[in-house]
C-alpha cells in the first residue's frame, strides 16, 4: 500500500462573518462524563491505567500510560525516555477512548521498529481538550499544567520539549492543533489527525461560537492561534497532519493545509487513500509513518 504525500495546497479560506459577542450561562457537565475511566480488565496488558490528583479541581483524574519494553529492567533504571501524549476524539472526554491504537505502538516497539518511547493517553475533560469554564472543565489546562508535570515527576521522561510530542485524532486533532500553537515551548513534534478544521474556522468567524450551546473565548481556535504563531514562529514546531481520503474531515483538512502554507508554517502530511474517519484504520496503513515522525525528531 502506498501512502500518498501531497504537495502544499494554496487554499487560504477567508472569514466573511463579523465577530459577535454572545452570553453563555453556566452549564452542567454531561451525565456520561467521568474524569476516571479504568480500562477493561486484562484487555490491554501492555497498558497501565493510573490517576493523579488535580491541584486545581481537588479530584482524581485518569490517564493511560504505555511504558516501553525494558523500562522496568534493572539495567535501564537510569535510562530516560521521550514521551508522546495522545488526545482522544469524541466528546465528552475519556482517557480510555483511543487506546486501541496502542497495539500498533506496542508491536512496533517490541520489534525494534521505533525506539523506546513512553505514550500517554489523556482525558480531555467534558468538552474534549478545550478549556470550558462554563462547565467547570478546563481540559487543556489540566493536561498542560497538571498532567505533564505529573508524568515528568513520576516516570523517567527526558522532561524537555525536544523529547516531548503531541498527537490526536478528530476532536483530539483539533486539540493538538490548538495546543501546539498555544504552547510550542512544551512540544517539538505535533501530529494532528482527521481534525475538524471547518468547525474551528466557524468558531473563528463567529466570535467563538461553535453551536447554539457552545461558546468559546475569542481567538481560542486553530485558525486564530495559527495566525498568532505565524507572526513569531518560535520555538520551531515539527508538524505532521494525517487524514484518510474517505473521512468526513478530509476536505477541511486540505483547506487548512493550504491555510498553513499561506502563513508560511512548515508541515508534513500523510494522506491515506480509501480510509474513513478512523484513527485505528489510519494506523493500520500508516502508523509506522506517524510513529516514525515522532521518532525521527524527538531527542533521546
Amino acid at each position: 500500500m502506498r501512502i500518498v504525500r501531497w504537495g502544499p495546497l494554496i487554499a487560504l479560506l477567508s472569514s466573511s462573518l463579523a465577530p459577535i459577542v454572545l452570553a453563555q450561562l453556566p452549564q452542567p457537565q454531561p451525565e456520561n462524563f467521568r474524569w476516571v475511566n479504568p480500562l477493561p480488565e486484562g484487555k490491554y496488558p501492555h497498558l497501565k491505567h493510573r490517576t493523579f490528583e488535580s491541584p486545581s479541581m481537588k479530584r482524581e483524574v485518569g490517564y493511560v500510560i504505555y511504558l516501553p519494553p525494558g523500562y522496568d529492567e534493572a539495567a535501564n533504571r537510569e535510562k530516560r525516555y521521550p514521551v508522546v501524549y495522545y488526545l482522544h476524539g469524541g466528546r465528552p472526554g475519556g482517557e480510555h477512548k483511543a487506546v486501541r491504537i496502542s497495539t500498533f505502538i506496542h508491536e512496533a516497539q517490541n520489534a525494534g521498529k521505533i525506539p523506546p518511547t513512553i505514550y500517554v493517553w489523556v482525558n480531555g475533560g467534558a468538552v474534549s481538550h478545550y478549556n470550558y469554564p462554563q462547565m467547570g472543565s478546563m481540559g487543556e489546562d489540566v493536561f498542560v499544567y497538571e498532567l505533564i508535570p505529573h508524568v515528568d515527576s513520576t516516570y523517567r521522561t527526558l522532561a524537555d520539549r525536544t523529547s516531548r510530542g503531541l498527537e490526536g485524532f478528530s476532536q483530539g486533532g483539533r486539540g493538538t492543533t490548538r495546543i501546539m500553537f498555544r504552547h510550542p515551548e512544551l512540544f517539538l513534534t505535533a501530529a494532528p489527525g482527521g481534525p475538524g478544521y471547518e468547525t474551528e474556522r466557524r468558531i473563528s468567524e463567529s466570535g467563538g461560537r461553535e453551536s447554539e450551546t457552545l461558546l468559546f473565548a475569542r481567538g481560542y481556535n486553530a485558525w486564530d492561534l495559527a495566525r498568532e504563531y505565524a507572526e513569531n514562529p518560535r520555538p520551531e514546531l515539527k508538524i505532521l497532519i494525517h487524514v484518510g481520503t474517505k473521512g468526513f474531515n478530509y476536505p477541511g483538512t486540505l483547506g487548512y493545509m493550504g491555510f498553513l502554507y499561506a502563513l508560511d508554517i512548515p508541515f508534513e502530511q500523510v494522506i491515506v487513500p480509501d480510509v474513513p474517519h478512523s484513527a485505528f484504520q489510519i494506523y493500520e496503513k500508516a502508523g509506522m509513518e506517524i510513529m516514525g515522525f515522532h521518532a525521527k525528531h524527538l531527542a533521546r
